[in-house]
């Protein structure tokens, strides 16, 4: 096996399409094809599924890639080291995954400003529990952003030690109600969910069986009569205004980003439903030593984090 043909793997898993990573590789499908049953046969696995609708990875396959990305990045960090930079002459690259939290990307916007973008390819994906699980062990990205709590504490550190991944805590925040300014609680000193049962209550979908246990929201556990799942912030902002819709939160929020409209009021617990803490924090491959970009990201959020602590 080569490092081009791991390449070649990696490229075709990415795009999903043997024509697709032959036009971005600039590489022919057959010299593609053949890379994949060569490494296929030296190893005795199969990584693609092959049908008429194209190809996708197996099982093992999609536990070759993971391999393969570390295998392959650990290439291109030494190339970036020590290479001839005439020669190797590339753009970095940097990614987090993470929850749909504003600070994270305000961490991430001052990281950005302190490196020159043209020798950085950065990425800020928002997205679903366990895909940000899935982008830091393949290596996609860098860093992931997530948060546990008692409630799905097993549940998560069960997954992370499965993918060889390593939670650290940044931040622990009480339960707030999320809600527009208008909202007829937003002047509340706090809400309860018996003040809440009304109002619908917004949720981040994750597309899961198991998906409570991956929630972004903390209290998933209890019932909401009224709810309605949704997929990224601005949806949720604008359903708080034209529903008087809410969501749960770590009361951390970037007005800049965000805008003035909305106020986080702390959650008022009772006997049948208690409070619970989120842990706010990030993970990271196990025993990985960090890149510069991925050092001063952190530096970022923690430095913004000390600050809500004030």
């Amino acid at each position: 096996m080569t490092l081009q043909q791991l390449k070649y793997i990696i490229g075709v898993s990415e795009t999903g399409s043997i024509n697709k990573a032959s036009e971005c590789l600039y590489v022919s499908q057959p010299s593609l094809t053949a890379a994949i049953k060569d490494v296929e046969h030296e190893f005795s696995i199969t990584i693609f599924n092959r049908s008429s609708k194209g190809i996708s990875l197996t099982s093992e396959g999609k536990e070759f890639i993971q391999y393969a990305r570390q295998v392959y990045a650990q290439y291109e960090n030494l190339v970036d080291r020590f290479g001839d930079e005439n020669k190797f002459k590339r753009k970095k690259h940097f990614a987090v995954s993470t929850q749909h939290y504003s600070f994270a990307v305000k961490s991430f916007v001052e990281m950005v400003k302190k490196f020159d973008t043209s020798e950085y390819e950065f990425a800020i994906n928002e997205t679903r529990t366990r895909a940000i699980v899935e982008d830091v062990a393949t290596g996609r990205s860098e860093i992931g952003i997530l948060f546990l709590s008692d409630f799905n504490r097993k549940a998560m550190t069960k997954l992370l030690n499965a993918n060889d991944l390593v939670f650290e805590k940044l931040i622990t925040c009480d339960a707030y109600v999320y809600l527009w300014k208008k909202h007829p609680l937003a002047k509340e000193k706090s809400i309860s969910f018996e003040q809440l049962k009304d109002y619908p209550c917004l949720s981040f979908d994750q597309n899961e069986s198991s998906a409570f246990y991956y929630a972004e929201e903390i209290l998933t556990e209890n019932e909401y009569p009224k709810m309605i799942k949704t997929t990224d912030r601005a949806t949720n902002l604008n359903l708080m205004v034209g529903l008087n819709a809410y969501t749960l939160c770590s009361g951390i929020i970037c007005q800049e980003l965000n805008g003035s409209e909305f106020v986080a009021v702390p959650f008022e617990a009772d006997k049948d439903n208690p409070n619970s803490k989120m842990e706010i924090g990030y993970i990271t491959k196990k025993n990985i030593v960090l890149s510069d970009t991925g050092e001063d990201y952190l530096k970022e959020l923690k430095k913004y984090l000390a600050r809500c602590k004030q």
